[in-house]
Order: structure tokens, then sequence, then C-alpha cells
């Protein structure tokens, strides 16, 4: 028997646990009484809020627009990004990845299948008698899902018509409805260089030479002359799909658009396990002839991040990587505002997109030989996702909204040359960008525009202010997702234990503003750091902090460089 079954519990017994205990912790004992807390969101930072309140002894309830707990970590992201960062942070965030190894028998695991995920975060709810309330989403018609008295959120209500009734709020999505629906400040899409004086935003050509706003060599461009039109070598036939002019695209030009989204795939080999990939409906070829394009132009990489997870059954988590992959680049700009019908029909084209590319890959006699037997020995498997028929629950949502609150987390917060004096997190990731779109070059030729990649030298303190609103604006809400940063700063702080540990310092600060009856921007920084670390988060920098990877700085002297030179090598297996 596996030894995740450790954390198995009887369907039966699982009910009957989470009804029991979470009867009592997302019900008032006054039913009357709006709760301590109402936490709107999907993501893993929305359990860990829900279960860092319900320790503190608040009134709370999670009210979740998905039918599952966990966002990503619990949706595909098994391969996450913690790898050598474990001292950047505590609390809730590291138990849940030490429930993640003891799943597996171990003390620490790189990689984890996603039902280990869900039943990770299952458990931890339950001993906090939570039961969340699943597939409700806010009402965003204007004036009716959020009710205001003054500048304070007092109530939410859903789609179905119901009401939760608040005295503080976490809008914990990955989309900020809640907070846009609040009337936050907010932004989509990419700040000019201009703006806060970050020499990775806006525009990046891939065609620039030297690429200095990426560290990582060609990883994630095309290297090979790739033809970006319909009938190869004929203008008048117009572009491939996704694939624009790069007429007048000057690197550091602002714009309203993101990175790529993808779904984060986990596959197996096991021929017991393994649901064969099919061509999907609305299959097109035109849909993939840039990938083709690429290989017959003498591209030979496998156009992925093939990363294996932990546990015995074969699987994989599947990521785009190279040129062309699984991401649908460009297809997502509407995204973060869409309706949710519109939302939806985003996500079934990336669904039709990535299951072509894939069944591509597996059946395509123009596919390398050797590649395309490796893609397929792929399929989904038949024990994850069971009631999706193995495929993720959720898109991997890498960008959408960004609160603009009195602290912008910027590339100089992650490059160290501007300390936040407020930690409440810490970030150490890649200041990191997937194509945001692939563009015809001077040369008549596709290139990826928008990515970037820089590490920072060091880890680096997330302000408090980058998860409340700007003073004068929403005095009971925090968003300690879609938070207050740069596109090339949230690029780094964007990973999931990041996401956790900032949902959990927003949760206590939320009891802070509760008990003393202030704003949320009135917290006192003192109090709530001593009740961070008591909760054993993790705010200020390691004493002996990670070597730089990557291009940490062009202004990192020759030893560093030198350094980085090595690392960067070796983040070339980095997932992202």
């Amino acid at each position: 028997m596996p030894k995740t079954s450790k954390l198995m519990i009887p369907p039966i017994l699982a009910c009957l646990t989470l009804f029991l205990a979470g009867t009592s912790g997302a019900q008032n004992p006054d039913p009357a009484a709006p709760y301590d807390l109402v936490i709107y969101g999907d993501s893993s930072g929305a359990a860990t809020a829900a279960i860092a309140a319900k320790r503190e002894g608040r009134s709370i309830v999670w009210v979740n627009p998905t039918r599952f707990p966990g966002g990503m970590s619990a949706s595909g992201l098994g391969a996450t990004d913690f790898l050598g960062r474990q001292n950047t942070f505590g609390g809730i965030a590291k138990e849940f990845y030490k429930g993640v190894a003891t799943a597996y028998g171990k003390d620490f695991v790189r990689s984890f299948e996603p039902h280990v995920g869900k039943q990770v975060f299952e458990k931890l709810l339950a001993d906090a008698g939570i039961a969340p309330i699943y597939n409700e989403q806010l009402d965003r018609t204007p004036g009716k899902g959020v009710t205001m008295e003054g500048k304070r959120i007092t109530a939410i209500t859903t789609l179905s018509g119901k009401s939760f009734r608040g005295k503080m709020f976490i809008d914990a999505t990955y989309v900020g409805d809640l907070m846009a629906a609040a009337g936050v400040t907010f932004t989509v899409g990419r700040e000019s260089e201009s703006q806060y004086g970050e020499n990775l935003a806006g525009v990046r050509r891939g065609d620039t030479n030297p690429r200095v706003h990426y560290g990582q060599k060609d990883k994630d461009h095309f290297v090979a002359a790739v033809d970006p039109y319909v009938k190869p070598g004929d203008p008048a036939s117009g572009l491939l799909p996704h694939v624009v002019s790069g007429d007048g695209l000057v690197n550091g030009q602002g714009d309203k658009k993101i990175q790529a989204y993808n779904y984060r795939v986990c596959l197996t080999t096991n021929p017991a396990n393994r649901i064969p990939i099919e061509k999907p409906p609305g299959y097109r070829d035109i849909d993939h002839e840039l990938l083709l394009r690429n290989f017959e132009s003498g591209d030979p990489r496998m156009p992925a991040l093939i990363e294996p997870l932990e546990g015995n059954g074969q699987k994989v988590d599947w990521n785009n990587m190279h040129a062309v992959g699984s991401d649908f680049v460009a297809a997502n700009y509407e995204y973060p505002e869409a309706s949710y019908e519109r939302r939806r029909e985003i996500e079934e084209a990336h669904e039709t997109f990535i299951r072509g590319f894939l069944w591509t890959m597996a059946n395509s006699p123009r596919v390398p030989q050797k590649l395309r037997q490796r893609a397929a020995s792929f399929g989904l498997p038949r024990d994850e996702f069971t009631d999706n028929g193995g495929w993720p629950w959720m898109i991997y949502i890498r960008e959408a909204r960004r609160m603009v609150s009195d602290y912008v987390m910027t590339q100089a917060d992650c490059i160290g040359t501007r300390k936040a004096p407020d930690p409440v997190a810490l970030g150490s990731f890649g200041m990191d960008s997937h194509a945001v779109q692939h563009i015809v070059t001077t040369e008549g030729t596709v290139q990826n525009e928008g990515v970037i990649w820089r590490v920072p030298p060091r880890p680096y303190g997330i302000s408090y202010r980058s998860i409340v609103p700007r003073k004068g604006e929403c005095e009971n809400l925090l968003s300690p997702i879609c938070i207050s940063a740069s596109h090339v700063a949230h690029g780094s702080i964007r990973m999931e234990p990041v996401f956790m540990a900032l949902s959990q310092s927003a949760a206590i600060a939320a009891g802070l503003a509760l008990d003393r009856n202030l704003a949320v921007q009135d917290v006192p920084y003192d109090l709530l750091r001593a009740k961070l670390e008591a909760a054993k988060q993790v705010v200020s920098t390691p004493s002996h902090p990670r070597a730089p990877s990557g291009n940490a700085d062009r202004t990192l002297d020759p030893t560093h460089r030198a350094r980085a030179a090595v690392a960067t090598r070796a983040a070339d297996r980095t997932s992202h």
C-alpha cells in the first residue's frame, strides 16, 4: 500500500469529522453576529488564513469559489519552487510541506502528487475544525456582491444569494475579485521601465543582444529561425495564431498584457494507471504549427520541464519550457477582469490547446522520434482529479490583478537596494515572467517577448503595507495573494509558500485590527511582528542566505558574477 495512505481517512468518517468539527469552526456562537473574519478565496493562502485565524479563536468562515482546498498546491503544482529556500518561511506553510513529506515517510521531498497536497490541507483544516463552504462565487454585479458602510465591508454575497457578514475580510483569490469589488485600486499588466526605475520592467524582447533581462541564456527563447507566416515566406498569408508583429516594440514600454498561463498537468507512465491523451474536440493543426516548425528548424529540445513527483505512481509535473510548449501564449489577457463565463471560455481554450499540444507531441511525425516516443509514454493518471478525468481542476494563474497600495514591492526590494521596514514574509525566487507574446523580429523570424529571469542576491522582506489597501481605501480588507507589487516583483513573490506565509500574516493582522478596533492600515507593526514570530513565521533574512543563482544584478562584483554563472547552469531545471 502506498505510504500516502497515512493521511487517508475513510470517506464517511472524514465527512462526519469535518461536519462535527467544522460546524463550530465556521459558525458564530451568536448566529446573528458577524464573523470575526470572512475569507474569500481559492488559493493555498485561503486555507492558511482560515487555519491561522481559527487557531487564534476567531469565528471564521471560508467561502471558496472552487470545490477543493489548497489552490494550485492541490491542483497540479507538485514540483514547487522552494527547494533550498526552506529557511525563508515557517508557520503553517512549513507545517504543510512537513505534512507532505510525512505522507511519504520522509523528512523532506522536492515534489508531491496533487492528491497528497489536497489530503494534507484537508487534515490541517479538520484539525482546526474548519469546514469550507465550497462552490460559492462572489456576485460581481456592481452594488450586489459587496456591502459597504463607509470604508468598511460589512458583508459579501455570492451568486447563489448567500450572504456572509463579517468584521474583517481577506481576499485570497488568485484574481483579486473581492479586492476589486470593494473599490480598491489595482492594476493589470506591465509597468514601464520608468515608472518604478526597474530595468526588467515592461516589454522585454528576446532578440535583444545582450539579453540583460534574462539570466538563463536561451532556455525560454527560440534558438532556431522559425518562419511566422501561415504560408511560409508569404507575409500576405498572415501570421500564425498568437504571433504578432514586433514593429514598434521597444524594451521598457508598459502595457496591459500579462505572462502566459497553462495547466500544471500531472502525467504518469504507469500503463495500469494511464489515461491515454487523445486528440481533443476543437483541435486545429494550425494551433501547433509553431511548435512543429520549431522542431523542423533545428531546435531538438524537449519543450517541457518534466519533474518527477514523489511516490510510486511514476508521475511527473509537466510544465512549459523552451521556445514553445504548454503555455498558451497571449490567450489570457482578458482573464483577470473577465466575467465568470468568459473566464470559463478561456480555461476551455487553454485545456483544448494543452491537450492538443500533448497529443501533437506524442503523434505528429514532424516531432523528432525520441521526443515523440517519450511524450507518448505519458498519460493522465486515473487516481488524480478522479472527478475530472485526470485533468487538473484549476488553471495556473501566474498573474492577474495586483493591488496598488502605499507600498508597492518593486525590483529594488528584490535586489536589496530598498528594504521594507515592516516585513511580514520573505521572498527569494527569481524575478520571473513567462512569455507574454510571440513576436516577429526584424529578421522575419519568431522570438519570445516578455521573458525575464534574475535571482535576488538574498531573501528579502515583503512589506505589510503591500497586503493592505492604501490609506483612505477599504479599512477591513487584506489582499495577501494579489498584493501590491510591480509585474517584476510579483514574478518573484508569486510562489505558493510565500502566498501561504503572507496569508497567515494577513489573518494575524486582521485579528490585531479587530482586537484594537483599528483599520488594517493602522495595525502597529511591532505588535504584529511579535505575534508573527510567536506563530513561527519567518520575517527576517536568514543568517546564512542562499548564494545567488542566475543573473542577480548587473552590479554584482566579479566573484559574485562567477558564482552566479555556475548557479545559472544549475538553475536551468528551475520550475516556474
